[in-house]
C-alpha cells in the first residue's frame, strides 16, 4: 500500500510514521512530503531511507492513503486533489471538520460509518477525540444532556515553536514566541485566537465536533487552557445525564470502552497524569466521582497523549478502516 505523509517533517507527522509502524500497517511505499526546504532530505522507515518530496510529487506519484498534517490552507488546496485520483485523504487540520458532507471519525466511536465514498475523513480535534471517547459509552447508557469542560494543554499542542519557547524561558534564553506571554511557570487561558463571542476557536470546536460526532442535543461549554508541559491534554469534565446512575455501574461502563483506561485509586493517589500518557496511545480516565451539587452528574479527570491518540493514532487507525475499501 502506498502511502504518503505530508508534513512528514513535522511534531505529528513523526509521530504517524511511529504508529504507522508499530501498527504493523502494510505500508510498501512511503512517500514523506514536506516544504521545499526539507525536499530531497532522507526519512528513515522501519529501516529503509525515503527521499523528502514536494505534495505535487507526491500527487504524481498516486498513493492509496495521504495523511496530511500540514494546516488547513494546504488541505483544503491539496485535499480534493488527491481524492479525485482515488486516493483517502485522513486530514488532521480543522478545514474539513464542520463541512456537512465529510464524516468527523474517532474509529472506536463511529469508525463503522465509514463507506468506500468517504475519500476526504477529517480527524477530529485532539481534545474533542479524548472527550468523545469517554463521552460516548456514557451517552449510550445514561444520555448525556450537558457538559462542562476545562483543558489543560499541553505546548505541544501548539508545534515545535512553542516547545522551543519554553526550553529557552527554562534556560533564560532570548526566544521567539509562540503565544503571546510566557508559558513556563504560567498558564495562558487561551488556545487559539477569540471570537466574537467570547470563546477561542479551541473551546468552539469542543462544542460543535463533539455534538456532530456524538448528538446534536448535547450541550457543551468549554474553556482551553494552555499550560508549561509536553506529556499530553489534561480534561476536567463535568457531565450531566438524563438518567440517574450508579457509580460502581459506570466505572464499568467506561472500563468496557475500547481505548479507554481507569486509572482511579485516590486512596494511592493514582489518577492520570500527562507524565505517564506520554508515549502511550490510550485515553486514561480518573478522579471519578459523583457531583453532590446536581442529580445526576459526574465529574470526570480524562489525559491522553494529544500527539498520539489526540492526532496521529487517531489518523492511523482511520487508515486501517479505509484499507479494507483498496
Amino acid at each position: 500500500m502506498i502511502v504518503a505523509v505530508v508534513g512528514a517533517t513535522g511534531m505529528v507527522g513523526q509521530v504517524v510514521l511511529k504508529v504507522l509502524i508499530e501498527e504493523g500497517f502494510p505500508v510498501t511505499k512511503l512517500i514523506p512530503v514536506a516544504s521545499s526546504k526539507s525536499i530531497g532530505s532522507k526519512i528513515n522507515f522501519n529501516g529503509n531511507d525515503f527521499s523528502v518530496v514536494g505534495i505535487n510529487e507526491a500527487l504524481q506519484q498516486k498513493p492509496d492513503i495521504a495523511i496530511f498534517s500540514a494546516g488547513g490552507s494546504l488541505s483544503l488546496q491539496w485535499a480534493p486533489k488527491f481524492a479525485e485520483i482515488g486516493a483517502y485523504v485522513i486530514d488532521n487540520s480543522s478545514a474539513w471538520r464542520m463541512d456537512p458532507t465529510k464524516k468527523l471519525i474517532v474509529p472506536e466511536v463511529n469508525g463503522n460509518s465509514l463507506t468506500k465514498a468517504d475519500k476526504i475523513i477529517p480527524n477530529p480535534n485532539c481534545s474533542t477525540i479524548q472527550l468523545v471517547l469517554v463521552l460516548k459509552p456514557l451517552h449510550d447508557k445514561y444520555c448525556v444532556k450537558r457538559v462542562l469542560i476545562s483543558t489543560y494543554q499541553s505546548i505541544t499542542g501548539t508545534g515545535v515553536k512553542a516547545v522551543q519557547q519554553m526550553e529557552n524561558e527554562r534556560s533564560n534564553n532570548e526566544t521567539d514566541m509562540a503565544y503571546p506571554y510566557q508559558i513556563d511557570k504560567n498558564c495562558i487561558p487561551q488556545c487559539d485566537v477569540f471570537l466574537d463571542n467570547g470563546y477561542t476557536k479551541e473551546e468552539m470546536k469542543l462544542t460543535n465536533e463533539t455534538k456532530k460526532i456524538l448528538d446534536s442535543d448535547i450541550n457543551v461549554s468549554a474553556t482551553a487552557v494552555r499550560i508549561p508541559v509536553v506529556g499530553g491534554h489534561s480534561e476536567a469534565v463535568n457531565i450531566e445525564f438524563e438518567h440517574e446512575y450508579k457509580i460502581d455501574d459506570l466505572r464499568k461502563v467506561l472500563a468496557s470502552m475500547p481505548g479507554v483506561v481507569i486509572l482511579d485509586d485516590p486512596d494511592n493517589e493514582v489518577y492520570p497524569m500527562p507524565i505517564h500518557a506520554e508515549g502511550k496511545n490510550d485515553v486514561f480516565v480518573g478522579r471519578i466521582r459523583r457531583d453532590d451539587t446536581q442529580a445526576k452528574t459526574v465529574n470526570l479527570w480524562i489525559v491522553t497523549d494529544n500527539l498520539r491518540k489526540g492526532a496521529a493514532t487517531n489518523a492511523v487507525q482511520i487508515a486501517k478502516h479505509v484499507a479494507r475499501f483498496i
